[in-house]
């Protein structure tokens, strides 16, 4: 019934437009048979048929939305006339003559429908798994499906632009030459399976000679002696917290030794807590030791954001050893003393070891303090803050100990004093439970704290306020949404944002650097729905490198102007 529509090079989309006309009682009467046109202009394609009857109408469109063309002759001619089938709610088109010869149908007006044809590309179909688009380095290529780089020599080479910034662009492959690459140079899949195990085995070996020869190598430094260098890890203990820790790492070992020499001669409560006091100060600094030496190692492949965190875990398990050793103890003797009080002898040399220790320990106090006023400056923060905030968790640790080692020495010896004056050993018990509540609120402090910290504590808001405004104060920004400034210790911050780009802007950015003319020339020339295709692909291809292009500025941006920021992350909304 429609042979225009039998044979088209292209799939077709029908929409159906109904244009009212005059009504009959106006128009002289005849009966008509369907009437139908092709029309094509202006890139549109155009189907036009009329019928008097607004029932044949439905069932025409029945007939022709089902209708779509595949293959034609090499004029474009129709191949032949196309039989339309009958539906369930119509009969078979009948001869118009025979209708209009039935029984009347009430006509009031006619009504005349046109159909627009419009090319529409194929849609593609992708599987679940489509890896054909997939680009892959020569590491991987020569890695997971063992290749040489003479291999990769034949292949089509692609240069895309680097993910960091102190690399420039690098070469990639089609993963999918790569795959066929592999089965050529292997001959089956089977093969490069056994190639690949093979290989496994032999990595595993070498890894377990390289343990092997690493172990031999330590053995012969030990008995040899290590010529090596000294290492950036002793150069930190030269300055800034860690000369404050091995400070307060030397004098508490001597304090310690000291305050269980007048323990042994006294057998005072309070001497004791003050001797464990001064050990669980020592043992703690040594971690802290650790945890400095360990923060400032390079990230790797298994720690991509490096080892910051350490300084917060090695106070954190700090001040679990002070509520345990140092509080759990002072509280175990104290209440031992109160319930089996035994004399004690003269306390002499035992104010002597305190006078001594509470002048050491306000050396290392004021170590820190001075130490903590200096970072605190740099960062723009009260001394309170500082401390509150724990930005400095190893400088923490030691300002709070030594501070309530000075406050212990100083109820200590009240209470040894008032246990000299009044005889009685429950006043030395006492000042050993105090000793203890003091070290388990410092304790219980340091793990509030860290554990803060640890959690992924956020920055102030001021400077989140701040990184905002230098994202959106950019044309190529439009808004940012959900903003995350998290704080990763030693004055690392990670930065995550969702940016809503402007495409315009971008575009706009992308055609500064084309010739604008040869675009032109381009567009001019695009007569087939293939040919759009090639075009939109190829310079949507460029415009998606390019807002790559304005990610990789943006954080630059960001890093540059605020130091503090070593990770940014940009999802594009």
């Amino acid at each position: 019934m429609f042979p225009c529509l039998a044979h088209r090079p292209w799939k077709v989309l029908c929409r159906v437009y109904l244009q009212q006309r005059a009504p009959l009682s106006q128009r002289p009467f005849k009966i008509a048979k369907p009437c139908f046109g092709w029309q094509s202009g202006g890139g549109v394609h155009k189907l036009w048929f009329s019928f008097p009857d607004s029932r044949v109408t439905s069932l025409t469109w029945t007939q022709v939305q089902n209708c779509s063309t595949s293959s034609s002759g090499k004029d474009g001619s129709p191949a032949g006339p196309v039989e339309p089938k009958p539906t369930e709610k119509a009969p078979a088109a009948q001869p118009s003559a025979k209708i209009a010869d039935s029984k009347p149908l009430g006509l009031t007006k006619a009504e005349s429908i046109q159909v627009k044809v419009r090319a529409v590309l194929k849609k593609r179909e992708y599987g679940i798994k489509y890896t054909q688009n997939n680009f892959i380095t020569a590491v991987r290529a020569m890695n997971e499906f063992c290749l040489k780089p003479s291999d990769l020599e034949q292949l089509r080479k692609i240069r895309r632009r680097s993910p960091h910034d102190d690399t420039e662009a690098f070469t990639v492959f089609l993963r999918s030459d790569v795959e066929a690459k592999a089965l050529d140079v292997w001959g089956s899949q089977e093969a490069l399976s056994r190639e690949r195990n093979l290989r496994k085995e032999v990595e595993k070996e070498y890894q377990e000679n390289t343990f092997r020869n690493q172990q031999l190598l330590k053995e012969y430094k030990d008995f040899w002696g290590n010529t090596k260098p000294r290492s950036r890890k002793r150069a930190t203990f030269l300055e800034g917290p860690g000369k404050v820790v091995m400070v307060a790492i030397c004098i508490n070992g001597l304090n310690f030794f000291f305050k269980l020499l007048a323990w042994v001669y006294t057998g005072s409560a309070s001497m004791f807590s003050e001797a464990i006091h001064s050990l669980a100060d020592t043992c703690n600094q040594a971690l802290l030791a650790i945890g400095i030496s360990q923060s400032i190692r390079n990230p790797d492949a298994i720690h991509p954001y490096g080892f910051s965190n350490m300084r917060y875990i090695a106070s954190l398990i700090s001040g679990v050893g002070i509520f345990m050793m140092g509080a759990g103890l002072s509280w175990y003797h104290g209440i031992m003393g109160l319930l089996h009080p035994q004399p004690i002898e003269s306390l002499l040399w035992a104010y002597c070891i305190l006078a001594g220790s509470l002048v050491s320990e306000g050396a290392t106090l004021l170590v820190a303090i001075n130490e903590i006023k200096k970072s605190a400056r740099k960062q723009s923060l009260s001394f309170y803050e500082y401390v509150m905030q724990s930005r400095d968790p190893s400088t923490n640790v030691v300002l709070l100990e030594d501070a309530a080692a000075v406050i212990g020495v100083t109820l200590a010896a009240g209470c040894m004093g008032l246990t000299s004056l009044t005889g009685s050993p429950y006043y030395d018990s006492l000042g050993s439970l105090g000793v203890g509540t003091l070290l388990g609120t410092v304790s219980a402090f340091l793990i509030y704290t860290n554990t803060e910290a640890l959690l992924g504590r956020s920055i102030k808001a001021e400077h989140v306020q701040k990184l905002t405004e230098l994202l959106e104060n950019d044309p190529v920004v439009r808004a940012i949404h959900d903003v995350k400034a998290t704080d990763m210790g030693l004055s690392k911050v990670r930065f995550k944002a969702e940016v809503d780009f402007d495409g315009r802007v971008v575009t706009r950015s992308y055609l500064e650097k084309q010739d604008i003319e040869q675009i032109l020339n381009e567009i001019q020339q695009v007569k087939t729905p293939e040919e759009l295709e090639n075009f939109m692909l190829k310079h949507g291809e460029n415009i998606i490198d390019t807002l790559g292009a304005e990610v990789d500025r943006l954080e630059k941006e960001l890093k540059q102007r605020n130091p503090e920021v070593r990770h940014v992350d940009l999802e594009i909304l």
